[in-house]
């Protein structure tokens, strides 16, 4: 996002200090507190939530109908039908933008698979885990430059190019890694065409997605799924839907709805399956979002 700076008196800042932190407190709860009750009341009175996804197959996307299809979005249509919001809305927004927006109250939670990471964890709130992932490679057809995961990268950083998604954590991974030789991305299919054209040799992502993404394409290929070792450490993943630190009451209702389909395989099952997503992809129960927020994690 870019912004425009502008110079101010010291009277003039102090006073637009003041007007900014009011601004703040009014719409970083996104009108979770109000004459009708918290977020999930109003919600729940006006029969429609508003979700904001990044156009990532196959978690959530809209289709060539206009319609909102993936495994969040499925997910999340019976999880909030279940606390009787029957219609979902979405919009589109890049992934960069998600948590920003989602705390100036631009819509009312994240459909988009998002990790559960420390630092995301300082900025909003994550449901239970709800997908388990592993990460992959999409290269060229044929795998000309014989990568494997992001350690084969590095062995030939300056020769390859790797494609990352900004915001997402294989970009992270490889700035960790120290690979320099990346261009950045602003959503999944960009990374695919920066393969098909050229500009990459590689495009790193989660699994689910490479494989979705590549099913259909006749030049590009993924490599094996993997999970990256940072120092030594398997950098375990799950992402979950992401709300306002402020809609306790949400999450609680959320995460309570969300039990029935995590607790149940062939209840996940029938709601992903047709994704891509498999019994791999579910979060073991001993697995919680607050270790994956403190980065208590092991294999």
């Amino acid at each position: 996002m870019t912004s425009t700076r502008h110079r101010f008196t010291p009277l003039a800042a102090a006073a637009a200090g003041v007007a900014a932190l009011l601004l703040s407190a009014c719409t970083a709860t996104g009108n979770t507190d109000t004459a009708d009750g918290n977020t999930l009341e109003r919600l729940q009175k006006e029969g429609t939530i508003t979700l904001a996804i990044a156009e990532e197959r196959p978690y959530s996307w809209v289709d060539e109908s206009g319609e909102a299809t993936g495994a969040t979005i499925a997910m999340h249509k019976e999880i909030f039908k279940g606390l009787g919001i029957d219609n979902v809305e979405v919009v589109e927004v890049d992934w960069n933008s998600l948590i920003p927006g989602l705390n100036a109250g631009r819509f009312d939670a994240i459909s988009a698979g998002m990790s559960i990471l420390p630092d995301r964890c300082e900025q909003a709130a994550f449901s239970d885990p709800e997908i388990m992932y592993t990460t992959a490679l999409a290269v060229p057809k044929g795998n000309p430059e014989k990568l494997s995961d992001l350690d084969s990268v590095l062995d030939r950083d300056g020769d390859v190019k790797l494609a990352v998604q900004g915001g997402a954590i294989e970009a992270d991974y490889a700035d960790e890694l120290g690979i320099k030789n990346t261009i950045q991305v602003d959503n999944a299919q960009a990374g695919m065409e920066a393969v098909q054209s050229g500009r990459a040799d590689a495009f790193t992502l989660t699994a689910v997605s490479m494989n979705w993404m590549a099913k259909d394409l006749d030049d590009v290929e993924t490599t094996d799924a993997f999970v990256q070792e940072l120092d030594g450490v398997p950098q375990i993943g799950a992402g979950g839907t992401v709300f306002r630190k402020a809609d306790t009451e949400l999450l609680e209702a959320y995460n309570a709805e969300l039990a029935k389909i995590t607790g149940d395989e062939a209840k996940y099952l029938s709601l992903v399956e047709e994704f891509g997503f498999t019994a791999e992809n579910l979060p073991p129960e001993s697995l919680t979002t607050e270790q994956l927020c403190s980065g208590e994690l092991a294999e």
